[in-house]
């Protein structure tokens, strides 16, 4: 496995194309879920995947505080279908917290997460701070950590 980290005018543009096809596989059509999935944030966050023989294993994207909320965020956290239960989830957003603590030098952090993965967010210390609420008819939760 390869750790990659890179700003949005370091991606390559088969890198980005990679990125974007994961998900939009993961979030709009595993999810059944047609929303816009390039939303214009690209541009403003760190990307962070792991690869694994050229295919994109695991990925996440982080912003530092003032981009998507006052906090520094992490979002679009996946593992693509043939490396999922092995770990990687965990890997690629504890690699995000590290990067938003190294690379924006913040420690509190604020994320979107699907209601259904509540526990695995609490696992790494992060705390709801809203109620459940539906976001493109998916339930969701907003979480900090502090």
């Amino acid at each position: 496995m390869n750790w990659h980290i890179r700003s949005y005018s370091q991606l390559t543009v088969e890198e980005l194309h990679m990125i974007i096809k994961e998900r939009v596989n993961v979030f709009v059509v595993e999810q059944q879920c047609p929303y816009p999935e390039v939303d214009g944030a690209d541009p403003e966050a760190i990307h962070i995947w792991m690869e694994d023989e050229g295919q994109l294993a695991a990925y996440c994207r982080i912003f530092r505080g003032g981009v998507r909320y006052d906090k520094a965020s992490i979002g679009r956290t996946l593992v693509t279908q043939g490396y999922r239960g092995r770990g990687y989830g965990r890997l690629v957003f504890q690699e995000g917290i590290n990067q938003i603590k190294n690379l924006f030098g913040e420690r509190c952090i604020q994320i979107q997460a699907q209601a259904y993965l509540k526990s695995f967010y609490e696992s790494f210390g992060f705390q709801a701070i809203s109620e459940t609420y539906l976001d493109d008819g998916i339930p969701h939760i907003d979480m900090v950590i502090n």
